[in-house]
């Protein structure tokens, strides 16, 4: 009795298929490949083959080897703190949901401005923001991959971007606190190397333009989005002599920092101090105070995102497309009429 020898199928490659089944490797490919020039007899020594040896053939190798590949490519930009992140977190639940309905394969990749990025196999890739990173980018189109890039409206590039109107979010949110009759009105701004943080800020400034309230550079406080920065802000902004009535914060996490340490100094939110955050995380409903804060579609943008690229990759001769999507005002308890108008 003869005994077929055991192989590790961990360990199986398509060389031990095509020597088992006594045929060369570019049979065995073709075979596994579906494509239909391979001899009957030959097509069913290579099945007996791989059924036996237990053999899983590589997903990206067959696209390869077909010349198309579903692999979708995320690039994060690196930062403290990203898997903390409700923005980074909603993006990710968004296009992960959205690939598996298009049976198509997500990759995450995690990158700093330095490092050259390696997607061999990647059919496509969507860019969430574009900070210090853009030579990535543009090294990509250069090779002629489909890119998308979310939350960083780019001009001068070919490329399809899906951004939030973030200026039009922050004049709205500023403007709510002036209809409550607030003129000193402080911001606390994100990073404003980020395209989203540096439109912000432009609403903060164009409400009060607008409604001729003087921009006071005192009111104004520059962080790089963490909580900490957000902390020493907060202090700064409830110990000054003449304190601003209301605060318009750039992300939720840091707008609901602010209040943690407006409690801790014995203020009351919103009757001693008025605050609009930006997302809608849904960590804002849960504290003693529900935020008001300017609601983005950051889901829908990160679904869009799918959508465009798999139309790109389905025709690369397609032109890229620029989409701006709407933010929402979302009124809760966090803000009041000021009492000293």
């Amino acid at each position: 009795m003869t005994r077929t020898k055991k192989f590790p199928s961990k360990n199986i490659s398509i060389e031990d298929v095509a020597r088992l089944a006594g045929v060369s490797i570019t049979t065995v490919s073709r075979v596994i490949n579906k494509i239909g020039t391979v001899k009957e007899k030959n097509r069913i020594k290579v099945m007996d083959a791989v059924k036996e040896l237990k053999f899983q053939p590589s997903v990206l190798a067959q696209r390869l080897a077909s010349g198309k590949s579903n692999v979708i490519a995320l690039v994060i930009p690196r930062y403290e703190g990203v898997f903390y992140s409700f923005y980074a977190l909603e993006l990710i639940r968004g296009i992960g949901t959205l690939c598996a309905v298009s049976k198509l394969d997500l990759l995450l990749h995690l990158t700093d401005a330095r490092t050259k990025l390696n997607l061999r196999g990647a059919g496509g890739i969507i860019f969430a923001d574009i900070i210090g990173n853009r030579q990535q980018l543009e090294d990509a189109l250069e090779a002629n991959i489909p890119c998308v890039v979310i939350n960083n409206h780019v001009d001068d590039l070919e490329v399809s971007c899906i951004a939030i109107n973030n200026v039009r979010g922050a004049e709205e949110a500023v403007n709510y606190l002036i209809s409550l009759g607030h003129r000193k009105i402080a911001h606390i701004s994100g990073d404003l190397v980020t395209q989203a943080a540096a439109e912000r800020f432009e609403g903060y400034k164009r409400a009060l333009k607008k409604n001729n309230i003087e921009l006071d550079e005192n009111y104004i406080f520059k962080t790089d989005y963490s909580r900490g920065q957000a902390r020493f802000a907060a202090e700064s902004l409830l110990k000054a002599e003449n304190p601003a009535t209301a605060v318009f914060v750039a992300s939720d996490a840091m707008a609901l920092e602010v209040m943690t340490v407006a409690r801790e100094m014995g203020k009351q939110i919103p009757n001693d101090l008025s605050i609009v955050g930006f997302d809608d995380n849904p960590s804002g409903l849960y504290g003693p105070v529900a935020l008001t804060t300017v609601r983005q579609p950051l889901i829908k943008m990160a679904q869009e995102s799918v959508k465009e690229l798999n139309r790109l990759m389905s025709d690369k001769k397609s032109k890229a497309q620029k989409m701006s999507l709407q933010t929402e005002l979302v009124v809760r308890e966090s803000c009041q009429a000021n009492k000293t108008a």
